[in-house]
């Protein structure tokens, strides 16, 4: 993974949102990325498991924690073990275009930052859904 390191007792310090779009339809972003096996599960969730990567999801919503700032989709996607580029978003291939706050994303999608309450929606092929501008996000994240 890079510069990122899996160790134990992370703790949360900010939430981002992401939603992945494939040809008109949700990219499903799955519960445990970046937590390591062996994992303990609660139906669609994951609670813990032997370490966390600096960032994690715990439950298939789109919400991404991480232990600290500096971090990118980018850092998301290659925990994941998932190609994200310009023409590729994780299994699918086309144009990718990418949207923070429902504002178009001119860079490259994997540069965008994890920050604090981020809405972030990237997408490949057609057609387009209109992105979402804000998202609201749970008590306590």
């Amino acid at each position: 993974m890079g510069t990122l390191t899996c160790a134990r007792g992370r703790t949360l310090a900010r939430t981002a949102h992401l939603e992945l779009f494939a040809h008109g339809r949700v990219v499903i972003v799955p519960a445990g990325i970046g937590v390591a096996p062996p994992r303990v599960e609660d139906g669609a969730y994951v609670r813990g498991g032997r370490c966390r990567y600096p960032l994690w999801t715990v439950e298939p919503t789109g919400l991404i924690d991480a232990a600290r700032g500096g971090l990118t989709v980018g850092d998301l996607f290659a925990v994941w073990g998932r190609p994200l580029s310009r023409t590729r978003l994780a299994g699918f291939a086309g144009t990718v275009r990418a949207f923070v706050a429902g504002r178009p994303w001119r860079g490259d999608p994997g540069a965008i930052p994890l920050a604090r309450h981020a809405q972030i929606v990237i997408e490949v092929g057609e057609p387009v859904i209109p992105p979402h501008a804000t998202y609201r996000f749970p008590d306590g994240r």
